[in-house]
Parts: C-alpha cells; sequence; structure tokens
C-alpha cells in the first residue's frame, strides 16, 4: 500500500484506561514519527470525545496508539470498523481474543503452544475452599501468580509464596474484577519477542531488579530492568521462540505488531500471553527489537501505518 493512500492520519490516544499515561507516552512519540515522514497527523482522545465523534472525511487513516481496556480489546476497533476508516494492529475478534487471557490461552492449548497451568476463580461463586480445591486438581504449587482476565501492563498481576496471602488478594481482587486467573509461576529467563507484519523480528531477554517484569519494571527507567538484545539463547532455541512468536500471531490471527511474552525454563518456552498494542515509549521493547533488526523507529511507525485496513 502506498504512501498517498494515506496522508491525514489521526492518532487515538489516551482514553481512560489504567495505561493512559502509557498510551499518551506512545501516540505522541508515534504521532512525532510520523510528522517527520511528513504526513498531516492530529491527535484524538476519547476521553473527552466518544470515537463516533471522529470526522471521517478529514481522516483518512487511525493510528491506534491506545492500550488496555477500551483499546485494544475489541471496543475501539469496532468504531473503527463501524465508521469504515482504515486503522493500525489487529481487528475486533482478535484484539478481543488476545487481551482475555482464558480465551487466548485456551487457543494456545488447542494449537499446542504451551502455557502455564491455570484455572479461573468467579466474584459470584468464589470461596476459600474452590481456591484450595482447583490448586490440588490442576497440580499447581507455589509460587503463584494471580491476575486479571482483561488488563494490559501486568496491572494486577502478583505473585505469592503462600496460602494466606493468596487467599486474601484474591478477595481483594474480586472486588475490583469479576474473574480473575490463579496461573503456576514460572521461573527461568523472561523473553519477549516482536512480530512484524507476519514476520518475527527479534527476541529480547529481560532481566527485573523487581521481582518480576511489572508496571514499574516495564515503565520507569528507576526499575532499572536489564535488556539484553538479542537474548541468551542457543541458536537452535532463538529460532524456536521466533517460530512461536509468530504461529501466536497467527493463530490469534493478529494484524500490524504484536509482542509475545514467553518464560524460558527447562529448555521449554511457555507463553505468557501476547500483546496486540505493545508500547512505543522510549523504554519500550517493539521498537528496541525493531531497531537491533535495522529498522529505525520512524520507519517501525510507517510500516505499522501502511499495514492498516479494514474488516481485520
Amino acid at each position: 500500500m502506498s504512501k498517498k493512500k494515506f496522508k491525514r492520519v489521526l492518532v487515538v490516544l489516551g482514553g481512560t484506561s489504567g495505561e493512559r499515561a502509557i498510551s499518551f507516552e506512545s501516540g505522541n512519540a508515534c504521532a512525532k514519527a510520523l510528522k517527520k515522514k511528513k504526513y498531516s497527523v492530529s491527535l484524538f482522545d476519547p476521553k473527552f470525545e466518544n470515537l463516533n465523534l471522529i470526522k471521517k472525511n478529514s481522516t483518512d487513516v487511525i493510528f491506534n496508539a491506545l492500550h488496555g481496556k477500551d483499546g485494544e480489546d475489541g471496543i475501539a476497533q469496532s468504531y473503527f470498523e463501524y465508521l469504515r476508516i482504515p486503522y493500525t494492529h489487529s481487528g475486533v475478534i482478535s484484539s478481543y481474543n488476545s487481551m482475555n487471557k482464558v480465551i487466548s490461552k485456551e487457543i494456545f492449548t488447542k494449537n499446542k503452544i504451551l502455557t502455564p497451568k491455570y484455572f479461573i476463580l468467579d466474584k459470584y461463586t468464589f470461596h476459600s475452599n474452590i481456591l484450595k480445591k482447583n490448586l490440588k486438581i490442576k497440580k499447581i504449587k507455589f509460587p503463584i501468580v494471580l491476575k486479571p482476565i482483561n488488563e494490559g501492563s501486568s496491572l494486577g498481576v502478583k505473585i505469592f509464596k503462600n496460602f494466606s496471602n493468596l487467599n486474601r488478594s484474591v478477595k481483594s481482587l474480586l472486588k475490583k474484577y469479576e474473574q480473575i486467573i490463579v496461573e503456576q509461576f514460572i521461573g527461568g529467563q523472561e523473553i519477549q519477542v516482536a512480530v512484524l507484519n507476519d514476520k518475527p523480528i527479534g527476541a529480547i531477554e529481560l532481566v527485573p531488579k523487581r521481582s518480576f517484569y511489572d508496571y514499574k519494571a516495564k515503565y520507569t527507567k528507576a526499575a532499572k530492568t536489564k535488556h539484553i538484545m538479542p537474548a541468551r539463547l542457543k541458536k537452535n532455541k532463538y529460532k524456536e521462540v521466533l517460530y512461536l512468536a509468530n504461529k501466536a500471531h497467527k493463530v490469534l490471527e493478529c494484524k500490524g505488531v504484536t509482542r509475545s511474552d514467553f518464560k524460558f525454563f527447562k529448555n521449554k518456552f511457555y507463553i505468557l500471553e501476547l500483546n496486540t498494542q505493545p508500547g512505543m515509549t522510549n523504554l519500550s521493547l517493539a521498537p528496541e527489537i525493531a531497531s537491533y533488526s535495522g529498522i529505525s523507529f520512524e520507519n517501525l511507525v510507517e510500516k505499522i501505518l501502511l499495514d492498516a485496513g479494514l474488516n481485520r
């Protein structure tokens, strides 16, 4: 698709999720890159105006820089489809399925992509005995990870080493979310892979100073997370994780850029989740991986833009 088809770019950023601040960083960085590439760029924040108020006649394409709820779970995408304005990243169904950790895990398992053992707890049926029973049935041992079903950037994710703390936090989280996931913690190396337009472009290893790669480790320099590019893996294992990330991207029917999170433990890769709207900040991994692969930030943003379309 040529540049001529897209002159007037609307960068949608901000929104109302817990990742609003990061979305601003991503969106402003992408807008700046597109201006350097001589596109006409304007901004739209759905916190203050409904998405159906986007001016169709003055917008050739939407660059979706939203993160989290209503931005990468199919909601914003459904508005873009309704308006019939081409947009970047994944479509309605693939965004919803990827954001929902239960659905994505089911799809991974069905397609023989290894993922940690887990079960779901429901706000309306929860009882401490249910938690104990499921841990026993699923053979999940401590440490254990607790996470909301459809949040991004590790929001709400915690790791527990004993039952009393786990039980207390389950009760607390279920006041905020209708369902949560209880998952087996996997040790080993933290590996993240970027896929761009159906091609894996590299794998990076993260060594967090914090207990795991949480929100602060992702977005604050003070957390001092060590980035190792390329990931310290044997050649065949490096190829394997690229293959698995690309497979995950395809089975979830994603478009544009995605970033998959893996743990490498006892010679096996476990996929934790796939992110359809990876961060585009100066600490973000997809741009860092792209840069190592010879793709500048401006070129990465333009490649994502030129892949925009409808019926995604």
